[in-house]
C-alpha cells in the first residue's frame, strides 16, 4: 500500500474495524490511509525481515524518500485474522513505549538488511 497507493486493493486486506495504536496516526483504517495520502508520492517502503507466530506478524522495513534527510527503519507488530490485518500494536506514549522507529542514513540499510547467519562477519 505504501508504494502503489492502491487504497481499493488495500481495503481488501485491512479490516474496516482495524485498530491502530500508534499515537501519531489517526484511529482506524481511514487514519492510516489518510497518513499515507499526506506523504509525498516519492515515499518508498522496503520490507526487510518478517517473522510470524500464530496470528501475530512482525514486519521490519525501511521508509525512504518521504521528505526527511534520513530514512526510517521501523518494526511493526500486526495481528492478522483470516488473512485480514485487524490490528497494529504500535507505540503508546502513556504506557511508556518509546517506539520502534529509528532514523538511519541510507547506507546502513544496505549493510544490515540481510539476515545475518551465525559465523558471518558484519558487512563493512
Amino acid at each position: 500500500m505504501f508504494n502503489k497507493r492502491d487504497y481499493a486493493a488495500a481495503e481488501k486486506y485491512w479490516s474496516p474495524d482495524y485498530i491502530q495504536h500508534s499515537a501519531h496516526i489517526e484511529p482506524g483504517r481511514e487514519g492510516l490511509f489518510n497518513l499515507i495520502k499526506s506523504l509525498p508520492p516519492t515515499l518508498n517502503y522496503e520490507s526487510g525481515t518478517v517473522a510470524a507466530e500464530g496470528d501475530f506478524v512482525i514486519v521490519h522495513g525501511r521508509f525512504s524518500n518521504f521528505g526527511l534527510p534520513v530514512n526510517w527503519i521501523a518494526a511493526d507488530i500486526v495481528r492478522i485474522k483470516d488473512g485480514i490485518l485487524v490490528r497494529t500494536l504500535g507505540r503508546h506514549p502513556r504506557r511508556g513505549h518509546k517506539g520502534a522507529i529509528q532514523e538511519r542514513k541510507s547506507d546502513v540499510w544496505q549493510r544490515f538488511s540481510k539476515f545475518k547467519l551465525r559465523g558471518e562477519e558484519t558487512p563493512k
